[in-house]
């Protein structure tokens, strides 16, 4: 997502009257002009993709809290709202059958044969897909791929 397209949809939620969409929308681009006032410099896709993430984080670790904390329905709902409305703005993460063949691919590519180089091919990985993959099914599958 780039930062026309969040302020496009700030802009479109303002005008559906989406107040939890909205709400969540001001949030990220409020941390993305903090980064540009404080740092002098322009927003990038890869700022506004990694506000995303560090929003959804943040929201899905307060969402926990207040699951454990028996906090009010509403307010687990809300954030549950909004981590669903972040999760909709990143772009398609690679899972399932895709992961795996880009995983054998980049284990071709790398050569590793150990689980010492598991780094390594994680690391391939996230550059190939931008960070845009299931880190954890990758680790599983890699492990059993890796002796």
């Amino acid at each position: 997502m780039t930062n026309d397209e969040l302020m496009q949809a700030i802009k479109d939620a303002m005008k559906a009257k989406d107040k939890p969409r909205l709400s969540i929308l001001r949030q990220v681009h409020g941390e993305l002009k903090n980064i540009e006032v404080n740092e002098r410099r322009e927003i990038t896709d890869a700022d506004v993709d990694a506000m995303l993430k560090r929003t959804i984080k943040q929201t899905k670790e307060t969402l926990d809290g207040s699951i454990k904390a028996g906090n009010n329905q509403e307010r687990t709902d809300t954030l549950t709202e909004q981590v669903a409305i972040l999760e909709s703005y990143l772009p398609k993460q690679v899972s399932g059958d895709e992961l795996v063949e880009l995983i054998d691919a980049t284990l071709a590519q790398t050569g590793a044969s150990t689980k010492k180089d598991m780094g390594k091919v994680m690391g391939a990985l996230t550059q190939a897909t931008g960070g845009n993959f299931d880190k954890a099914a990758a680790a599983k599958i890699l492990g059993e791929k890796l002796s």
